[in-house]
């Protein structure tokens, strides 16, 4: 019972936020700490994230802490709370409050889901520009669990009992703290000679799309006779064959929620969605129609507003842009290039702080497997600070699109009308990182790659040169200007879906 009390006093020590700190309408005799914690944490939940996981990590963490500082995503937006928030530290900031601007200097961010959640909570941050962005931690609650999965906290559901969590507080403490880069994503498409762009396309955008809407006519980035939308992403972002069954999957797990409960049954019902859509059959199934040569252009900008043509395979069916060396659940299809494709191609490793995007073509499941093997990786077509997809009429009316695992159907242009989808590089994000990062920095020694690794690669692939960075993102929030003044002083099938099944066991047991 002591070492119990003990414990307690030990997380309100560490990570334990007062309430008057978190709201300007707190009580006076509200608890207030004798000293600064070592960690103060907000704590961001999905509670439909991970079947019933999602509820009981949200119970537990606000048994452990403050329940002023823990959040449930479906109850209150992210972008509400830290907007009160800092208004209010910079308020008692304002008026003498040091303990505040320590809590400020200290905070963390834990933001517990999939990864649609992760990218919406690092949306929130990054359109805030404040001048101490916080570090976040993610907790992987999702199918895929990338972001989790590339700086270290794991793939697999967590525990969700006190001392499961008692042990994640410990970890995000110790964390290191380690850059990321964000990218921008613009859509234009031609207004319509008759009718409105209403219902706003594309439709059911994903939380990792938050900021995406319609541009103002005075914004700088509006065209005249062009309707434009905007977001981000941290992860990738991915067209054709593979966002087609990410989508599938979503839209049965939308439409029977019920049955997708367990992360393990998620992910073997993703691989027969893979059979059902025809990712393993694509060259028999799938019209060429909708291969990326031809139902888009691809450009990749070498110097500031200049663009070149990408050339793209004719059997790519999916083309993939990374940020992290983690895709479909750990794997990374860039790989590593060797001595031979660095100094002919200048190909560099993935580093997740470069600006640089990696550009990855698949041509169907099949190709996506060698990911397994240990050298294992996709087309390499690129590597740009930018790229973009240009649509016109063509054979197709529609194409599958995914951002950081949420995926959704964009319509394509049916007269003369153009879509165009361009990404650039926007700026960075802090991420918490433990010992078993996958992540690379290119400014870590530590992180260096072998010189002599993936020697026996050979692909399909075009070479890129830097180009510069673009900047530009709507802003969500700021401090009031009178704030800031007063405190002058972020037959075969059964086959096949046996190995399937095995290659699934084989990847669980080795991760």
């Amino acid at each position: 019972m002591a070492d119990s009390e003990s414990e307690h006093n030990n997380i309100h020590r560490d990570f334990y936020i007062p309430t008057y700190i978190l709201a300007s309408n707190a009580s006076s005799n509200s608890l207030r700490l004798p000293d600064v914690p070592t960690c103060p944490v907000l704590v961001f939940v999905n509670s439909k994230s991970g079947g019933q996981l999602g509820g009981e990590l949200l119970r537990t963490f606000r048994h452990l802490l403050n329940k002023h500082q823990v959040f449930d995503l479906g109850e209150e937006a992210p972008d509400s709370v830290l907007r009160r928030l800092y208004l209010n530290i910079e308020r008692l900031k304002g008026n003498g409050d040091r303990f505040a601007a320590e809590i400020e200097e200290r905070m963390r961010i834990i933001v517990a889901g999939g990864d649609g959640t992760a990218g919406w909570l690092l949306g929130v941050v990054s359109d805030l520009k404040l001048s101490q962005p916080p570090p976040i931690a993610t907790v992987p609650l999702g199918t895929g669990n990338n972001l989790p999965f590339a700086f270290g906290w794991g793939k697999k559901n967590p525990g969700t009992d006190l001392n499961s969590v008692i042990s994640f507080l410990k970890q995000v403490m110790n964390a290191k703290e380690m850059k990321m880069d964000s990218w921008h994503i613009l859509m234009r498409m031609r207004a319509p000679k008759v009718g409105s762009c209403d219902p706003v396309a594309p439709l059911e955008l994903p939380h990792s799309l938050h900021a995406f809407h319609r541009v103002s006519p005075s914004d700088e980035l509006n065209v005249e006779g062009f309707h434009t939308f905007r977001g981000g992403f941290w992860n990738y972002f991915s067209m054709g064959m593979d966002a087609q069954v990410s989508y599938a999957f979503h839209s049965e797990r939308k439409m029977n929620p019920d049955k997708f409960k367990n992360q393990l049954v998620n992910q073997s019902s993703y691989l027969k969605l893979g059979c059902t859509q025809g990712w393993f059959f694509a060259p028999l199934v799938h019209p060429s129609s909708k291969n990326i040569a031809q139902l888009t252009k691809v450009k990749i900008m070498k110097k500031q507003g200049e663009w070149q043509d990408l050339h793209i395979p004719p059997s790519v069916r999916s083309i993939v842009c990374l940020n992290l060396p983690s895709f479909s659940g750990g794997l990374n299809p860039w790989g590593t290039p060797n001595s031979n494709k660095r100094r002919y191609r200048d190909l560099t490793p993935p580093f997740v702080d470069d600006g640089l995007l990696e550009v990855v073509g698949f041509r169907d499941a099949w190709h996506g497997l060698v990911l397994l093997a240990p050298k294992g990786h996709g087309t390499r077509l690129a590597q740009a600070h930018g790229i973009r997809f240009e649509f016109h009429k063509g054979t197709a009316n529609h194409t599958f699109m995914r951002i950081d695992g949420e995926p959704w159907k964009q319509p394509l242009p049916e007269n003369d009308d153009t879509v165009v989808v361009e990404i650039s590089h926007l700026g960075q994000v802090k991420m918490l990182a433990t010992h078993d990062c996958r992540a690379k920095s290119i400014y870590d020694p530590s992180s260096q790659f072998s010189h002599d690794a993936d020697e026996v690669d050979s692909d399909e692939e075009n070479s890129v040169n830097e180009e510069q960075r673009k900047f530009g993102a709507a802003d969500t929030f700021k401090i009031p200007d009178e704030v800031k003044k007063q405190n002058r002083s972020h037959g075969r099938k059964p086959r096949l879906w046996a190995l399937l099944r095995n290659l699934l066991a084989f990847r669980l047991e080795k991760h």
